[in-house]
């Protein structure tokens, strides 16, 4: 699969201070983990369900100058969060997003946007588990599903610490949303990322985020 902005995004924006273990759920081909590892100096296990997407991530870390820090796990989520001993300081997921909605003819596709494997919910109660009390739990999903995300983090404890509403252009309806949550109670910080301007240049905000991963900017 191609490198998508959601990804860079969550990647740049994720706070990673104080983080010495951190969990990618879903990495796909690893490029969140690789955006994590370049920004610390954590130790990072990135889970994926597909044998495929696993086997890529794990060339791409292995060729990557963070491939002593970077440990792919091929598995099931639900099953790790009730098996593994490892508790993180962070676990961040870009999780499937589009429920009961068709799915693509390619598998890999379907498995990788679905929420059949993966649900809001047993992301949320999965990174219950594995967090450690200072832990947080960091996602981007679609923007129409914020209040379902919200509500179900709060059922099972956790309190919303930051919220970046990301707008693809100027004038445009926001598309995504970023979110940290702890089990630490807080109030939280709300903020807009735009993307582009009017005139389809990339926003400073958008460069000052990434320009570590895009040597362009």
């Amino acid at each position: 699969m191609k490198v998508g902005t959601d990804g860079v995004l969550l990647g740049a924006w994720t706070p990673v201070e104080d983080s010495n273990r951190i969990l990618d759920v879903g990495t796909g081909t690893g490029l969140v983990a690789l955006m994590l590892a370049q920004r610390s100096k954590a130790l990072i296990d990135a889970l994926e369900i597909d044998q495929m997407a696993f086997n890529e991530a794990k060339s791409n870390f292995e060729q990557s100058a963070w491939f002593d820090r970077l440990h792919c796990i091929h598995g099931d989520f639900n099953i790790f969060a009730e098996t593994s001993t490892i508790f993180y300081d962070l676990i961040v997921s870009n999780p499937p997003f589009f429920v009961n909605s068709l799915k693509t003819k390619d598998p890999l596709l379907s498995i990788a946007r679905h929420a059949d494997t993966l649900t809001f919910d047993q992301l949320i109660s999965g990174a219950k588990y594995r967090l450690g009390p200072n832990g947080r739990l960091c996602v981007i999903i679609p923007s129409h599903s914020f209040t379902e995300f919200k509500e179900t983090a709060r059922i099972s404890g956790f309190y919303l610490w930051k919220q970046t509403t990301v707008v693809p252009k100027v004038g445009k309806t926001p598309k995504r949303v970023m979110l940290e949550f702890s089990l630490e109670r807080s109030y939280p910080i709300v903020d807009e990322l735009i993307i582009l301007k009017s005139n389809g240049s990339y926003s400073k905000q958008f460069k000052l985020l990434t320009a570590p991963f895009y040597p362009d900017f």
